[in-house]
């Protein structure tokens, strides 16, 4: 009897100890959440100048982005004409890890020009910095560019939480910095920065654009490029989707209803979505804009990028639009090769320029 009492004993100790564990871990999860509702929602319900917006293009304008100067922290098997490196950088008090190439030849005279690659959604809890966009980063490298491929906060090694794209500015945040960092490295040259993004990575590329003019150009595949009110109404996925299996990131679907709820909806309330959107700011795209997008994506809708290139032409701006009929979210063979070819001659030519 008195070692059925001690069983049952223990077995009370432990269930209290995943009971009190899995408390310590929802406050701290809800703390995140109510940290990144504080920079978005304004304190006691009123609405506040959208300028004080941590969201808005001009409070990000205002922001500095210092990077820091970039440490490496592993040295990897080299590619064909290309040596590769695992390397850190700060942003925002952050450490952020990211994977860096850099050619294998003789340096032109003002260093390498450079490709800051933004991924796209991939779970934070499963990111790796070595997985995934391989085939990719390997042509940008091979054919003579720098290439530094940033792990947003929250994914990898990356210190901080992850917090998303569409409705916290931290990933963009972290892109900038990396262009700053970039600028200090030592073999690049840091008047021929341009960007790539695919998916989620798009849209950093394109809100970094009017946020920065350290941007020369950028290439997007299949991005979420629309405006807000598209996104809003009109991305209907077909394949199933979830943001993480972090309970912070799961709640960031909160955080933009409430969004909602404390502006209204880009109907009710068009001048606070349109201060937040960078399509409303494509007067200022600092640099021309390549867009790629399959017919057949089932993850974000080709219209999006469609409607993106009809407002940069209604700006004069410089856009290349390529749609490919049957095409998927990856944009995959047999239209990759072509994909990539298009992308390396366009940053040939807006970026390496006479070299």
């Amino acid at each position: 009897m008195g070692n059925f009492r001690h069983l049952i004993v223990l077995i009370l100790i432990t269930v209290l100890a995943i009971s009190l564990a899995y408390l310590i871990k929802k406050q701290q999860n809800t703390a995140i959440v109510k940290k990144m509702s504080a920079e978005i929602f304004p304190q006691n319900g009123q609405e506040s100048q959208t300028s004080e917006n941590s969201l808005s293009i001009e409070t990000m304008r205002k922001k500095t982005y210092p990077g820091s100067d970039l440490t490496i922290e592993q040295t990897l098997s080299p590619g064909s004409n290309y040596n590769q490196y695992i390397a850190s950088y700060q942003s925002d008090g952050l450490k952020i890890y990211g994977l860096l190439t850099v050619p294998v030849a003789v340096k032109p005279k003002n260093g390498w020009p450079v490709i800051i690659f933004n991924h796209g959604y991939i779970s934070p809890n499963q990111y790796q910095t070595t997985e995934r966009y391989v085939a990719y980063v390997d042509t940008f490298a091979r054919n003579g560019y720098v290439v530094f491929k940033p792990d947003y906060r929250g994914h990898g090694n990356s210190e901080g939480k992850p917090e998303g794209a569409y409705y916290s500015p931290a990933y963009t945040v972290d892109v900038l910095n990396a262009v700053s960092t970039l600028k200090k490295y030592k073999d690049a040259d840091p008047q021929r920065i341009g960007m790539w993004g695919h998916s989620m990575g798009g849209s950093l590329t394109l809100r970094s654009m009017v946020v920065s003019k350290d941007i020369k150009a950028g290439v997007i595949w299949a991005g979420v490029v629309g405006t807000y009110d598209e996104l809003l109404t009109k991305w209907r996925r077909t394949t199933p989707w979830r943001p993480s299996d972090d309970q912070a990131s799961r709640h960031l679907s909160t955080i933009r209803e409430n969004l909602q709820k404390t502006y209204g909806t880009p109907k009710d309330n068009p001048s606070f979505w349109h201060s937040i959107d960078p399509r409303f700011y494509l007067k200022d795209i600092s640099g021309p804009i390549q867009l790629h997008h399959g017919t057949s994506d089932e993850s974000v809708p080709w219209e999006f990028s469609e409607s993106l290139k009809n407002d940069l032409e209604e700006q004069g701006k410089t856009v290349e639009y390529y749609n490919y009929e049957g095409g998927d979210h990856n944009i995959s063979s047999p239209n990759f090769e072509t994909a990539m070819r298009r992308s390396i001659d366009f940053f040939n030519k807006y970026l390496k320029g006479d070299e």
